[in-house]
């Protein structure tokens, strides 16, 4: 019986580090550089483009701040235009 194990110990390693040289195998081709260098590509692209929302509500959240801010202190409402002659909508 323990022989029978340390077969199947063997027989699971053995079939681990095959697979394990065979992604390593593919990773060094062209085709796979090329595919991890477009995964880290999108990765950078989704991560600017999270950063670039952040960024765009978070100066939105500040520009309410500070018309809040002069309204409060002017009485003036900024930003908000009058609808007269010069607008076109």
């Amino acid at each position: 019986m323990r022989r029978l194990f340390w077969f199947g110990v063997g027989l699971a390693a053995g079939v681990f580090a095959a697979r394990k040289a065979g992604q390593a195998a593919h990773a060094a081709t062209p085709a796979g550089i090329g595919a991890n260098v477009g995964e880290g590509l999108r990765e950078l692209a989704g991560a600017i483009g999270a950063f670039g929302a952040e960024v765009r509500a978070g100066m939105t959240e500040r520009e309410h701040e500070l018309q809040d801010t002069v309204e409060r202190r002017t009485g003036y409402a900024p930003g908000r235009r009058a609808r007269g002659a010069d607008d076109r909508r």
